[in-house]
């Protein structure tokens, strides 16, 4: 059907009741001619903003692989646009009748924000933007399994981010493969390096990550690491009052954050100095205690993980100086990169696997700090 003959029609042939002859309706079109008109009528919330943002990509050129996670709030996908391979994130917008308004909203609003932080930074230690999209009408998503089916009922409340795809996985799940032998001390700064580098930049961006963990960052075939996930990511506020309430993982959070206090950039330092430790011993900080007892001593106690004999002193300090009880007092991540940098690895030393060069060794596999 011609739905551009119809509108062409002058006002008087509306009203004299024209026809149009079945035999002239072009069928194989109709579907898409009826969309166009009815776009043109209700538009979609992505071309009611107007022109595109600048970040948005066209869904239907992404060629999705398979699902490779999935969270509360939806799925990544492994996938393929323009010949590389990336990961796409798709977060549901609240149609389940699980999610209140609210929680709908504020799910847009992250999406959102992680868009605004993420596509316009350019770092080797943070994960590479590709695109997104709000609304994902041209997504095709496997039609198999249990992961993809939430999504194809519910195209049009949906959105989703790009990335590279990162193929090494986290660096907790790496740790943990390594939990009992431990990683070199050369591996163990190069990785203190690359997420130090990595937060730098984002710092010097204005960015507060606000969730430093080693779940959230990602090692490629390389072992670089890239920072990601930015999903609590925020643009750093002029008055650091602006920025208040518990907003990352238990464990890695500042004290001025469990205490719903003021904070800013310095809390990412705080929690570096928990990954810092966390890298060097491959294990857990605080694996007996529950999340109150962690929340209250380190606010109220001091309490930090334990550094072992065995570590090298200049590494040690730089913990020691990163999960400062002050905010002033830790040093910026700028300062942090010179510091590793000059930490000197070529003796071994620290936690070193057995058959590697001789060093010490107080802290055992399976033993807690």
């Amino acid at each position: 059907m011609d739905f551009k003959n119809v509108e062409e029609m002058g006002d008087d042939n509306r009203e004299s009741g024209v026809f149009m002859r079945a035999d002239r309706i072009d069928f194989k079109t109709w579907d898409v001619q009826l969309e166009k008109h009815l776009n043109r009528a209700w538009p979609r919330d992505t071309e009611a903003r107007g022109e595109p943002e600048e970040w948005e990509i066209d869904l239907a050129k992404l060629d999705i692989k398979n699902a490779i996670a999935h969270g509360t709030y939806g799925t990544v996908y492994k996938a393929v646009y323009h010949a590389q391979d990336v990961a796409v994130k798709v977060l549901e917008w609240g149609e389940d009748g699980m999610t209140t308004a609210d929680e709908s909203d504020a799910l847009q609003t992250s999406f959102r924000q992680e868009v605004a932080v993420w596509h316009k930074l350019d770092h080797p230690n943070v994960t590479k933007f590709v695109g997104a999209s709000i609304g994902t009408t041209n997504l095709r998503l496997p039609s198999e399994g249990t992961l993809g089916a939430s999504f194809n009922s519910l195209p049009s409340r949906a959105c989703c981010v790009v990335v590279e795809y990162v193929p090494g996985g986290t660096l907790k799940k790496f740790l943990i493969r390594n939990s009992k032998k431990k990683l070199a001390f050369k591996i163990v700064v190069q990785l203190a390096l690359d997420l130090a580098r990595g937060l730098s930049y984002l710092h010097s961006k204005k960015i507060v990550h606000r969730d430093v963990k080693t779940e959230n960052m990602l090692l490629d075939a390389n072992r670089t690491l890239k920072i990601a996930d930015f999903g609590v990511a925020r643009v750093e506020a002029q008055n650091p009052r602006d920025m208040t309430g518990n907003t990352g993982t238990l464990g890695y959070m500042a004290p001025e954050v469990l205490d719903g206090k003021p904070y800013n950039r310095k809390c990412d330092v705080y929690s570096f100095g928990i990954c810092l430790w966390e890298i060097y011993c491959s294990n857990m900080p605080y694996p007996n205690l529950s999340f109150a007892e962690v929340s209250a001593a380190v606010v109220q106690q001091n309490l930090r993980p334990e550094i072992p004999r065995c570590c090298p002193t200049p590494f040690a300090n730089i913990m020691r100086r990163c999960w400062d009880a002050k905010p002033e007092n830790r040093p910026e991540m700028e300062e942090v990169v010179r510091m590793l940098e000059a930490v000197d690895t070529s003796k071994g030393g620290g936690m070193i696997p057995d058959d590697e060069a001789s060093g010490c060794f107080c802290f055992r596999p399976n033993r807690g700090p």
